[in-house]
């Protein structure tokens, strides 16, 4: 390669993370998310000067078929992007991101993105999986997943109806997911002590027992082959950054995916040549994107609450004690009789007509609307046949929640959506949206995004959105997050 096409190959090194939920951008800033996939906003993506690029598949809401066809439809349109914009295959780094709980098609998507990279590019010679996400305090220790130092098969995201787990091994955890097909013996790890050392060394310490850390995991990954499976330990984000660099050290030499929670994330960008540095706005400059009126009068705020999880219910009755808030339940187990009656649209729309009416009783009360789904997850039995019920409803459920965000968003300074399917169903088919800029983060793990000022959806333009994940923070967060979009809260 001469001078030159190492410069071009350079500049058009990207990150593309292929994202199961809106949630999964929440420890980086200043990148494009994609609503979309088809070839030209992909085009429109890899053009942003960012280094990385999400897109959101929001595949948790998907059942296993669907979300594998998912997965292979964008990775065909990737492949055309790719072409049309000049980008060597060589330059891409491809991530599967998924939850730090665990939960979501966490083996099959990487599956099917490896057997599309093998037949589209060039074999992959391992995937490395790696669901810790630091500021939330999951982390992987000797190869078992934690939560806050308690195995995550002990909380209640390993009890999800439909992504449900019995352990805490990362590599049982792959045996147990992937039906056998990933035998646990066969999976490798690279432990923390290797990543320890590395990083020691990129930054000129001393190595432990006289070894050469860097090199040495430079050397390990370049000897895995034959998309073997390897667990990634991480406590520390310097340990993901050894592992970045090693990896931009091998590129074009090895292929390596990822199947992984935030923080590996900052590690591909942070260990690579094209830091993201420090976000460009600090919090109290996120807090002032709140829309105004003609007038400069700061235009209300709504929040949405799909998420169903303990720590959701938690953080909901907190926020409805709040004495600017006013909530509104919406009743699942009546929703779901409706869509199994023989006229559910007009029904549906007769009330979702009563609804905005309160709502919009509620903004001219000058407080704040919580829409929010009924507690506890309905029970649809067991079997495929239930599977197939669960999925279709949870997806109705948020197309519902999105239309009555699209209502009102005219006359919103900011809304804040918590659980990913119902943000995800919110941002692409209720504000209509195909491209948000990821602003930086409200509290850590916590992000704002916009729509992209050529979007063209005048009625949502620069409408801030806090993509609030279900598993996030502690009875609090979210109530501490709507005073401070309120500006009740020091930031």
């Amino acid at each position: 390669m001469s001078v030159a096409e190492a410069a071009v190959a350079e500049v058009a090194r990207k990150i593309v993370v292929i994202d199961d939920d809106p949630t999964g951008s929440q420890t980086v800033h200043s990148c494009p998310l994609l609503l979309r996939w088809d070839v030209q906003t992909l085009r429109q993506g890899l053009r942003h000067p960012s280094p990385l690029l999400f897109v959101l598949a929001n595949t948790r809401a998907l059942l296993p078929e669907a979300a594998a066809a998912r997965n292979r439809e964008i990775v065909a349109s990737l492949e055309q992007a790719l072409a049309a914009e000049g980008i060597n295959d060589q330059q891409l780094l491809l991530v599967s991101r998924g939850d730090s709980t665990l939960r979501g098609h966490g083996v099959l998507e990487p599956a099917v993105l490896a057997a599309e990279l093998g037949d589209r590019f060039s074999a992959v010679h391992a995937t490395l999986h790696v669901p810790a996400f630091l500021p939330g305090g999951r982390t992987t220790v000797d190869g078992v997943h934690l939560l806050h130092g308690q195995p995550v098969h002990r909380t209640p995201f390993a009890r999800d109806r439909s992504f449900g787990f019995s352990t805490s091994c990362l590599d049982a955890w792959l045996e147990e997911k992937s039906g056998g097909a990933i035998a646990a013996a066969s999976v490798l790890r690279l432990q923390g002590q290797q990543l320890d050392r590395a990083a020691a060394q990129r930054k000129g310490e001393p190595c432990a027992h006289g070894s050469n850390g860097f090199t040495a995991l430079v050397s390990w990954l370049e000897a895995l082959d034959g998309n073997c499976s390897v667990v990634v330990d991480a406590e520390r984000q310097e340990q993901l950054d050894a592992l970045g660099a090693a990896v931009h050290h091998l590129q074009g030499r090895r292929r390596f995916l990822f199947r992984s929670a935030a923080s590996l994330i900052n590690g591909l960008v942070d260990g690579g040549r094209q830091p993201l540095g420090p976000q460009p706005f600090k919090v109290d400059d996120l807090v002032k994107l709140r829309r105004c009126d003609s007038e400069g009068t700061l235009l209300p705020g709504l929040v949405v609450v799909g998420s169903h999880v303990p720590l959701a219910d938690q953080q909901l009755e907190v926020l409805l004690n709040e004495s600017g808030t006013t909530g509104l339940e919406l009743p699942v187990a009546r929703i779901a009789r409706l869509l199994d009656g023989s006229t559910p649209d007009l029904l549906l729309a007769d009330l979702e007509l009563e609804w905005l009416d309160w709502i919009r009783l509620v903004l001219d009360r000058q407080q704040t609307p919580v829409l929010y789904t009924s507690r506890g997850e309905l029970q649809f039995g067991e079997g495929p046949a239930a599977d197939r019920r669960r999925f279709r409803f949870g997806m109705a459920l948020a197309q519902l929640t999105a239309r009555l965000v699209a209502a009102l968003a005219p006359q919103l300074g900011y809304l804040i959506s918590k659980g990913g399917i119902t943000t995800g169903s919110v941002l692409a088919d209720g504000l209509g949206l195909g491209t948000v800029l990821l602003e930086g983060q409200l509290m850590p793990g916590l992000s704002m995004v916009r729509p992209m000022p050529e979007d063209g959806n005048s009625d949502v333009s620069g409408l801030p959105v806090i993509t609030f994940p279900g598993n996030l923070g502690d009875g609090q967060t979210l109530a501490t997050a709507w005073r401070m979009m309120e500006q009740l809260e020091a930031t």
